[in-house]
Protein backbone atom coordinates (compact mmCIF):
# COMPACT_ATOMS: atom_id res chain seq x y z
CA UNK A 1 0.00 0.00 0.00
CA UNK A 2 1.13 3.53 -0.64
CA UNK A 3 2.10 5.74 2.27
CA UNK A 4 -0.08 8.41 0.63
CA UNK A 5 -3.24 6.26 0.66
CA UNK A 6 -6.29 5.97 2.89
CA UNK A 7 -5.59 2.27 3.36
CA UNK A 8 -2.26 3.05 4.99
CA UNK A 9 -2.97 6.33 6.77
CA UNK A 10 -6.43 5.49 8.15
CA UNK A 11 -6.25 1.71 8.59
CA UNK A 12 -2.86 0.00 8.58
CA UNK A 13 -0.80 2.64 10.42
CA UNK A 14 -3.26 3.31 13.29
CA UNK A 15 -3.88 -0.41 13.84
CA UNK A 16 -0.14 -1.15 13.69
CA UNK A 17 0.64 1.60 16.21
CA UNK A 18 -2.04 0.42 18.65
CA UNK A 19 -0.80 -3.16 18.46
CA UNK A 20 2.80 -2.03 18.84
CA UNK A 21 1.97 0.13 21.85
CA UNK A 22 0.11 -2.73 23.50
CA UNK A 23 2.95 -5.15 22.89
CA UNK A 24 5.61 -2.72 24.08
CA UNK A 25 3.60 -1.89 27.21
CA UNK A 26 2.22 -5.27 28.25
CA UNK A 27 4.27 -7.94 26.44
CA UNK A 28 7.61 -6.48 25.29
CA UNK A 29 8.85 -9.91 24.25
CA UNK A 30 6.27 -9.82 21.45
CA UNK A 31 7.29 -6.40 20.11
CA UNK A 32 9.83 -7.64 17.57
CA UNK A 33 7.73 -10.59 16.34
CA UNK A 34 4.84 -8.14 15.89
CA UNK A 35 7.00 -5.74 13.87
CA UNK A 36 8.07 -8.66 11.66
CA UNK A 37 4.45 -9.72 11.07
CA UNK A 38 3.44 -6.13 10.32
CA UNK A 39 6.33 -5.78 7.89
CA UNK A 40 5.36 -8.91 5.97
CA UNK A 41 1.70 -7.85 5.98
CA UNK A 42 2.66 -4.46 4.56
CA UNK A 43 4.86 -6.03 1.87
CA UNK A 44 2.30 -8.71 1.04
CA UNK A 45 -0.44 -6.13 0.54
CA UNK A 46 1.24 -5.14 -2.74
CA UNK A 47 1.39 -8.66 -4.10
CA UNK A 48 1.25 -11.67 -1.78
CA UNK A 49 2.95 -13.81 -4.46
CA UNK A 50 6.29 -12.12 -3.70
CA UNK A 51 6.17 -12.91 0.03
CA UNK A 52 7.94 -16.29 -0.46
CA UNK A 53 10.73 -14.50 -2.34
CA UNK A 54 11.30 -12.07 0.52
CA UNK A 55 11.01 -14.81 3.14
CA UNK A 56 13.37 -17.22 1.37
CA UNK A 57 15.81 -14.41 0.67
CA UNK A 58 15.99 -13.62 4.39
CA UNK A 59 16.16 -17.26 5.48
CA UNK A 60 18.87 -18.29 3.00
CA UNK A 61 21.11 -15.28 3.60
CA UNK A 62 20.77 -15.62 7.36
CA UNK A 63 21.60 -19.33 7.03
CA UNK A 64 24.72 -18.49 5.02
CA UNK A 65 25.76 -15.98 7.69
CA UNK A 66 25.34 -18.63 10.39
CA UNK A 67 27.28 -21.18 8.36
CA UNK A 68 30.07 -18.66 7.83
CA UNK A 69 30.21 -18.13 11.59
CA UNK A 70 30.80 -21.86 12.10
CA UNK A 71 33.04 -22.59 9.10
CA UNK A 72 34.72 -19.25 8.39
CA UNK A 73 34.84 -19.87 4.64
CA UNK A 74 34.80 -16.72 2.51
CA UNK A 75 33.47 -18.71 -0.43
CA UNK A 76 30.12 -18.96 1.37
CA UNK A 77 29.81 -15.17 1.46
CA UNK A 78 30.93 -14.73 -2.14
CA UNK A 79 28.51 -17.43 -3.30
CA UNK A 80 25.63 -15.80 -1.42
CA UNK A 81 26.41 -12.37 -2.90
CA UNK A 82 26.55 -13.85 -6.40
CA UNK A 83 23.22 -15.63 -5.91
CA UNK A 84 21.64 -12.44 -4.58
CA UNK A 85 22.81 -10.54 -7.65
CA UNK A 86 21.64 -13.33 -9.96
CA UNK A 87 18.15 -13.27 -8.45
CA UNK A 88 18.07 -9.49 -8.84
CA UNK A 89 19.37 -9.87 -12.39
CA UNK A 90 16.73 -12.41 -13.39
CA UNK A 91 13.84 -10.25 -12.24
CA UNK A 92 15.23 -6.87 -13.23
CA UNK A 93 17.57 -7.43 -16.18
CA UNK A 94 16.61 -10.70 -17.89
CA UNK A 95 14.50 -9.09 -20.62
CA UNK A 96 17.09 -6.37 -21.13
CA UNK A 97 19.79 -9.03 -21.57
CA UNK A 98 17.61 -11.05 -23.93
CA UNK A 99 16.93 -7.95 -26.02
CA UNK A 100 20.64 -7.18 -26.14
CA UNK A 101 21.38 -10.77 -27.19
CA UNK A 102 18.73 -10.55 -29.89
CA UNK A 103 20.25 -7.35 -31.28
CA UNK A 104 23.79 -8.72 -31.25
CA UNK A 105 23.12 -12.28 -32.40
CA UNK A 106 20.28 -11.79 -34.80
CA UNK A 107 18.18 -14.42 -33.03
CA UNK A 108 14.86 -13.36 -31.56
CA UNK A 109 14.47 -14.32 -27.89
CA UNK A 110 11.06 -14.29 -26.24
CA UNK A 111 10.97 -11.89 -23.25
CA UNK A 112 10.27 -13.50 -19.89
CA UNK A 113 8.04 -10.56 -18.86
CA UNK A 114 8.63 -11.21 -15.16
CA UNK A 115 6.99 -8.83 -12.73
CA UNK A 116 9.57 -6.85 -10.75
CA UNK A 117 9.13 -7.48 -7.01
CA UNK A 118 8.88 -4.17 -5.18
CA UNK A 119 11.92 -3.32 -3.13
CA UNK A 120 14.08 -6.15 -4.51
CA UNK A 121 17.00 -3.80 -5.24
CA UNK A 122 16.91 -2.37 -1.74
CA UNK A 123 16.63 -5.59 0.25
CA UNK A 124 19.24 -7.23 -2.00
CA UNK A 125 21.67 -4.40 -1.19
CA UNK A 126 20.91 -4.81 2.52
CA UNK A 127 21.90 -8.48 2.27
CA UNK A 128 25.12 -7.55 0.46
CA UNK A 129 26.07 -4.87 3.00
CA UNK A 130 25.63 -7.23 5.94
CA UNK A 131 27.38 -10.20 4.33
CA UNK A 132 30.30 -8.08 3.18
CA UNK A 133 30.72 -6.57 6.66
CA UNK A 134 30.40 -10.01 8.23
CA UNK A 135 33.19 -11.35 6.02
CA UNK A 136 35.37 -8.35 6.92
CA UNK A 137 34.80 -8.93 10.65
CA UNK A 138 32.83 -5.70 11.10
CA UNK A 139 29.37 -7.24 11.60
CA UNK A 140 28.28 -9.67 14.32
CA UNK A 141 26.11 -12.73 14.02
CA UNK A 142 22.47 -12.00 14.79
CA UNK A 143 19.34 -14.01 15.39
CA UNK A 144 16.83 -14.70 12.64
CA UNK A 145 14.22 -12.31 14.04
CA UNK A 146 16.57 -9.34 14.18
CA UNK A 147 17.96 -10.13 10.75
CA UNK A 148 14.40 -10.32 9.39
CA UNK A 149 13.64 -6.88 10.75
CA UNK A 150 16.92 -5.48 9.44
CA UNK A 151 15.92 -6.57 5.94
CA UNK A 152 12.13 -6.19 5.98
CA UNK A 153 11.27 -3.39 8.46
CA UNK A 154 8.31 -1.99 6.59
CA UNK A 155 9.03 1.78 6.48
CA UNK A 156 12.21 1.16 4.46
CA UNK A 157 11.70 -2.18 2.70
CA UNK A 158 10.30 -0.78 -0.57
CA UNK A 159 12.52 2.20 -1.39
CA UNK A 160 15.05 2.64 1.37
CA UNK A 161 16.87 4.41 2.80
CA UNK A 162 19.68 1.85 2.60
CA UNK A 163 20.40 1.14 6.25
CA UNK A 164 23.56 -0.39 7.60
CA UNK A 165 23.08 -3.09 10.23
CA UNK A 166 25.02 -0.95 12.74
CA UNK A 167 22.47 1.86 12.41
CA UNK A 168 19.38 -0.12 13.28
CA UNK A 169 19.89 -3.52 14.90
CA UNK A 170 20.82 -2.17 18.35
CA UNK A 171 17.58 -0.18 18.38
CA UNK A 172 15.50 -3.36 18.28
CA UNK A 173 16.52 -4.07 21.89
CA UNK A 174 15.28 -0.73 23.23
CA UNK A 175 11.97 0.06 24.93
CA UNK A 176 11.12 3.15 22.85
CA UNK A 177 8.00 4.16 24.76
CA UNK A 178 9.85 3.97 28.09
CA UNK A 179 12.28 6.72 27.09
CA UNK A 180 12.00 10.09 28.80
CA UNK A 181 11.60 11.75 25.38
CA UNK A 182 9.19 9.13 23.99
CA UNK A 183 6.25 11.53 23.56
CA UNK A 184 8.44 14.16 21.90
CA UNK A 185 9.97 11.62 19.50
CA UNK A 186 6.51 10.30 18.62
CA UNK A 187 5.26 13.83 17.93
CA UNK A 188 8.25 14.64 15.76
CA UNK A 189 7.58 11.43 13.83
CA UNK A 190 4.04 12.59 13.12
CA UNK A 191 5.26 16.00 11.96
CA UNK A 192 7.89 14.38 9.73
CA UNK A 193 5.28 12.07 8.21
CA UNK A 194 3.02 15.05 7.53
CA UNK A 195 5.82 17.07 5.93
CA UNK A 196 6.74 14.13 3.70
CA UNK A 197 3.12 13.74 2.63
CA UNK A 198 2.87 17.48 1.92
CA UNK A 199 6.03 17.41 -0.23
CA UNK A 200 4.66 14.50 -2.24
CA UNK A 201 1.04 15.64 -2.56
CA UNK A 202 1.38 19.43 -2.83
CA UNK A 203 4.63 19.77 -4.81
CA UNK A 204 5.87 16.49 -6.30
CA UNK A 205 2.61 15.24 -7.79
CA UNK A 206 1.51 18.61 -9.29
CA UNK A 207 4.83 18.84 -11.11
CA UNK A 208 3.87 15.69 -13.04
CA UNK A 209 1.43 17.88 -14.97
CA UNK A 210 4.45 19.65 -16.47
CA UNK A 211 6.48 16.48 -17.01
CA UNK A 212 4.30 13.59 -18.14
CA UNK A 213 2.48 15.27 -21.07
CA UNK A 214 5.79 16.54 -22.50
CA UNK A 215 7.35 13.08 -22.55
CA UNK A 216 4.15 11.58 -23.94
CA UNK A 217 4.26 14.14 -26.75
CA UNK A 218 7.95 13.42 -27.33
CA UNK A 219 7.15 9.71 -27.54
CA UNK A 220 4.57 10.56 -30.18
CA UNK A 221 7.28 12.33 -32.16
CA UNK A 222 6.86 16.03 -31.46
CA UNK A 223 6.92 18.30 -28.41
CA UNK A 224 6.88 22.07 -28.21
CA UNK A 225 9.85 24.05 -26.95
CA UNK A 226 7.78 25.47 -24.09
CA UNK A 227 6.64 22.01 -22.97
CA UNK A 228 10.16 20.62 -23.25
CA UNK A 229 11.63 23.37 -21.10
CA UNK A 230 8.82 23.07 -18.55
CA UNK A 231 9.46 19.33 -18.24
CA UNK A 232 13.24 19.73 -18.11
CA UNK A 233 13.05 22.25 -15.29
CA UNK A 234 10.22 20.49 -13.46
CA UNK A 235 11.48 16.90 -13.39
CA UNK A 236 14.53 17.47 -11.12
CA UNK A 237 12.16 18.94 -8.53
CA UNK A 238 9.45 16.34 -9.13
CA UNK A 239 11.77 13.42 -8.43
CA UNK A 240 13.34 15.27 -5.48
CA UNK A 241 10.07 16.05 -3.73
CA UNK A 242 8.68 12.63 -4.60
CA UNK A 243 11.67 10.69 -3.26
CA UNK A 244 12.68 12.95 -0.40
CA UNK A 245 9.00 13.09 0.57
CA UNK A 246 8.96 9.29 0.69
CA UNK A 247 12.14 9.32 2.79
CA UNK A 248 10.65 11.83 5.22
CA UNK A 249 7.58 9.60 5.57
CA UNK A 250 9.75 6.53 6.11
CA UNK A 251 11.82 8.30 8.77
CA UNK A 252 8.69 9.67 10.45
CA UNK A 253 6.88 6.32 10.45
CA UNK A 254 9.97 4.52 11.79
CA UNK A 255 10.22 7.12 14.55
CA UNK A 256 6.63 6.36 15.56
CA UNK A 257 7.79 2.80 16.23
CA UNK A 258 10.88 3.96 18.09
CA UNK A 259 13.41 3.46 15.28
CA UNK A 260 15.72 6.18 13.93
CA UNK A 261 16.65 5.69 10.26
CA UNK A 262 19.48 7.58 8.51
CA UNK A 263 18.76 10.71 6.51
CA UNK A 264 18.87 10.40 2.74
CA UNK A 265 18.92 14.00 1.47
CA UNK A 266 20.75 17.18 2.46
CA UNK A 267 19.47 20.03 0.24
CA UNK A 268 21.06 18.50 -2.91
CA UNK A 269 20.17 21.34 -5.26
CA UNK A 270 22.41 23.69 -3.31
CA UNK A 271 25.39 21.64 -4.52
CA UNK A 272 28.15 23.61 -6.20
CA UNK A 273 29.72 20.56 -7.87
CA UNK A 274 28.65 17.13 -9.03
CA UNK A 275 30.67 15.52 -6.23
CA UNK A 276 28.87 17.77 -3.75
CA UNK A 277 25.53 16.75 -5.27
CA UNK A 278 26.16 13.03 -4.77
CA UNK A 279 27.13 13.70 -1.16
CA UNK A 280 23.70 15.26 -0.66
CA UNK A 281 21.41 13.18 -2.95
CA UNK A 282 20.24 9.67 -1.96
CA UNK A 283 23.09 9.69 0.53
CA UNK A 284 22.65 6.10 1.67
CA UNK A 285 22.97 4.88 -1.92
CA UNK A 286 25.98 7.13 -2.49
CA UNK A 287 27.83 5.69 0.47
CA UNK A 288 26.89 2.15 -0.64
CA UNK A 289 28.39 2.88 -4.05
CA UNK A 290 31.48 4.37 -2.42
CA UNK A 291 32.06 1.65 0.19
CA UNK A 292 31.02 -1.46 -1.72
CA UNK A 293 31.84 -0.59 -5.34
CA UNK A 294 34.26 2.32 -5.68
CA UNK A 295 36.58 1.21 -2.86
CA UNK A 296 36.24 -2.43 -3.90
CA UNK A 297 37.48 -1.47 -7.38
CA UNK A 298 40.53 0.23 -5.88
CA UNK A 299 39.25 3.72 -5.14
CA UNK A 300 42.05 6.22 -4.76
CA UNK A 301 44.52 3.75 -3.25
CA UNK A 302 46.16 2.34 -6.37
CA UNK A 303 47.00 5.23 -8.62
CA UNK A 304 45.20 8.07 -10.32
CA UNK A 305 44.31 6.16 -13.50
CA UNK A 306 42.56 3.40 -11.55
CA UNK A 307 40.77 6.02 -9.47
CA UNK A 308 39.32 7.59 -12.62
CA UNK A 309 38.29 4.17 -13.92
CA UNK A 310 36.70 3.18 -10.59
CA UNK A 311 34.81 6.47 -10.44
CA UNK A 312 33.47 6.13 -13.97
CA UNK A 313 32.51 2.46 -13.60
CA UNK A 314 30.83 3.03 -10.24
CA UNK A 315 28.49 5.60 -11.74
CA UNK A 316 27.89 3.48 -14.85
CA UNK A 317 26.80 0.61 -12.61
CA UNK A 318 24.69 3.07 -10.61
CA UNK A 319 22.92 3.97 -13.84
CA UNK A 320 22.32 0.29 -14.59
CA UNK A 321 20.96 -0.20 -11.06
CA UNK A 322 18.39 2.53 -11.66
CA UNK A 323 16.88 0.69 -14.60
CA UNK A 324 17.34 -2.00 -17.21
CA UNK A 325 17.68 0.33 -20.16
CA UNK A 326 20.29 1.99 -22.32
CA UNK A 327 19.18 5.46 -21.27
CA UNK A 328 19.89 4.68 -17.60
CA UNK A 329 23.32 3.33 -18.47
CA UNK A 330 24.21 6.43 -20.49
CA UNK A 331 22.84 8.62 -17.67
CA UNK A 332 25.20 6.84 -15.28
CA UNK A 333 28.09 7.17 -17.73
CA UNK A 334 27.40 10.89 -18.07
CA UNK A 335 27.57 11.31 -14.29
CA UNK A 336 30.74 9.21 -14.20
CA UNK A 337 32.29 11.42 -16.86
CA UNK A 338 31.14 14.53 -14.97
CA UNK A 339 32.71 13.31 -11.74
CA UNK A 340 35.93 12.47 -13.58
CA UNK A 341 35.99 15.96 -15.15
CA UNK A 342 35.46 17.50 -11.71
CA UNK A 343 38.29 15.46 -10.25
CA UNK A 344 40.63 16.49 -13.07
CA UNK A 345 39.62 20.13 -12.57
CA UNK A 346 40.45 19.96 -8.85
CA UNK A 347 43.73 18.14 -9.50
CA UNK A 348 44.72 20.92 -11.87
CA UNK A 349 44.06 23.46 -9.12
CA UNK A 350 41.67 25.47 -11.28
CA UNK A 351 39.23 27.81 -9.51
CA UNK A 352 35.45 27.43 -9.59
CA UNK A 353 33.37 30.32 -8.21
CA UNK A 354 30.50 28.87 -6.10
CA UNK A 355 27.75 30.57 -8.08
CA UNK A 356 29.14 29.36 -11.41
CA UNK A 357 29.66 25.89 -9.93
CA UNK A 358 26.03 25.81 -8.78
CA UNK A 359 24.73 26.95 -12.19
CA UNK A 360 26.83 24.39 -14.08
CA UNK A 361 25.86 21.60 -11.67
CA UNK A 362 22.12 22.23 -11.84
CA UNK A 363 22.23 22.62 -15.63
CA UNK A 364 24.09 19.32 -15.93
CA UNK A 365 21.58 17.60 -13.64
CA UNK A 366 18.53 18.96 -15.45
CA UNK A 367 19.83 17.98 -18.89
CA UNK A 368 21.00 14.51 -17.89
CA UNK A 369 17.70 13.88 -16.12
CA UNK A 370 16.18 13.85 -19.61
CA UNK A 371 18.03 10.58 -20.22
CA UNK A 372 16.85 9.33 -16.83
CA UNK A 373 13.19 10.15 -17.53
CA UNK A 374 12.97 9.28 -21.24
CA UNK A 375 12.10 5.64 -22.00
CA UNK A 376 14.23 5.59 -25.19
CA UNK A 377 16.99 7.53 -26.89
CA UNK A 378 14.47 8.62 -29.53
CA UNK A 379 12.30 10.29 -26.90
CA UNK A 380 15.36 11.87 -25.28
CA UNK A 381 16.54 13.11 -28.67
CA UNK A 382 13.16 14.68 -29.36
CA UNK A 383 13.31 16.46 -26.01
CA UNK A 384 16.83 17.76 -26.64
CA UNK A 385 15.85 18.94 -30.13
CA UNK A 386 12.84 20.78 -28.72
CA UNK A 387 14.98 22.57 -26.14
CA UNK A 388 16.91 24.38 -28.85
CA UNK A 389 13.90 25.34 -30.91
CA UNK A 390 10.74 23.95 -32.43
CA UNK A 391 8.12 25.14 -34.88
CA UNK A 392 5.39 23.40 -32.88
CA UNK A 393 3.30 25.98 -31.05
CA UNK A 394 3.19 25.52 -27.30
CA UNK A 395 1.15 26.94 -24.46
CA UNK A 396 2.30 29.79 -22.25
CA UNK A 397 5.17 28.82 -19.97
CA UNK A 398 3.77 27.86 -16.57
CA UNK A 399 6.31 28.58 -13.88
CA UNK A 400 4.55 29.01 -10.51
CA UNK A 401 4.76 25.42 -9.25
CA UNK A 402 8.32 25.11 -10.54
CA UNK A 403 9.26 28.37 -8.79
CA UNK A 404 7.65 27.18 -5.54
CA UNK A 405 9.51 23.88 -5.75
CA UNK A 406 12.81 25.63 -6.46
CA UNK A 407 12.33 28.03 -3.56
CA UNK A 408 11.60 25.24 -1.07
CA UNK A 409 14.42 23.02 -2.38
CA UNK A 410 17.02 25.80 -2.34
CA UNK A 411 16.03 27.93 0.65
CA UNK A 412 14.57 25.55 3.18
CA UNK A 413 16.39 23.16 5.52
CA UNK A 414 15.85 19.41 5.26
CA UNK A 415 12.64 18.17 6.82
CA UNK A 416 14.59 16.28 9.49
CA UNK A 417 16.52 19.39 10.52
CA UNK A 418 13.37 21.49 10.47
CA UNK A 419 11.48 19.02 12.65
CA UNK A 420 14.32 18.79 15.17
CA UNK A 421 14.31 22.58 15.50
CA UNK A 422 10.58 22.83 16.15
CA UNK A 423 9.63 23.62 19.74
CA UNK A 424 7.29 21.17 21.52
CA UNK A 425 4.42 23.64 21.36
CA UNK A 426 0.65 23.29 21.05
CA UNK A 427 0.50 25.44 17.91
CA UNK A 428 2.79 22.96 16.15
CA UNK A 429 0.39 20.12 16.95
CA UNK A 430 -2.65 22.09 15.76
CA UNK A 431 -0.96 23.18 12.54
CA UNK A 432 0.22 19.63 11.83
CA UNK A 433 -3.30 18.29 12.37
CA UNK A 434 -4.77 20.89 10.00
CA UNK A 435 -2.21 20.15 7.29
CA UNK A 436 -2.78 16.41 7.70
CA UNK A 437 -6.55 16.81 7.24
CA UNK A 438 -6.02 18.98 4.14
CA UNK A 439 -3.71 16.29 2.77
CA UNK A 440 -6.41 13.66 3.28
CA UNK A 441 -8.88 15.79 1.31
CA UNK A 442 -6.29 16.27 -1.41
CA UNK A 443 -5.61 12.54 -1.60
CA UNK A 444 -9.33 11.89 -1.88
CA UNK A 445 -9.84 14.41 -4.69
CA UNK A 446 -6.82 13.74 -6.92
CA UNK A 447 -5.13 10.85 -8.61
CA UNK A 448 -2.90 8.99 -6.17
CA UNK A 449 0.55 8.69 -7.73
CA UNK A 450 2.96 5.91 -6.89
CA UNK A 451 6.44 6.89 -5.80
CA UNK A 452 8.92 7.17 -8.65
CA UNK A 453 11.61 5.12 -6.93
CA UNK A 454 9.31 2.12 -6.44
CA UNK A 455 10.21 1.05 -9.99
CA UNK A 456 13.88 0.67 -9.05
Amino acid sequence: MLFNSFAFLLAFLPCALMLHFAAERFAPQWRLPLLAVLSFAFYGYWDWRFLPLLGLSILINWGVARAFGHLGRNTLIWAAIVVNLLVLGVFKYADFALGLASNLGGTEFTPLALALPLGISFFTFHHIMYLTDLKAGRAPQMGLLRYTLYIAFFPQVLAGPLVRWSEIVHQFDERPYQRSDAAERFARGLVLLTIGLAKKVFIGDPLSVYVNPAYEAAAAGAVSTVAAWQATLAFPFQIYFDFSGYTDMALGIALLFGIVLPQNFETPYRATSLRDFWRRWHMTLSRFLRDYLYIAMGGNRHGFALQLFALFMTMTLAGLWHGAGYTYIVWGMAHGAGLVAGLLWRKAGLPMPPLLGWALTFSFLALTFILFRAPTFEVAGTMFDALIGSDIPGERFRWRTIALAAAVALAGPTAWTFVQRLPPARWVAVLTAIVFVVILFKIGDDANYEFIYFQF
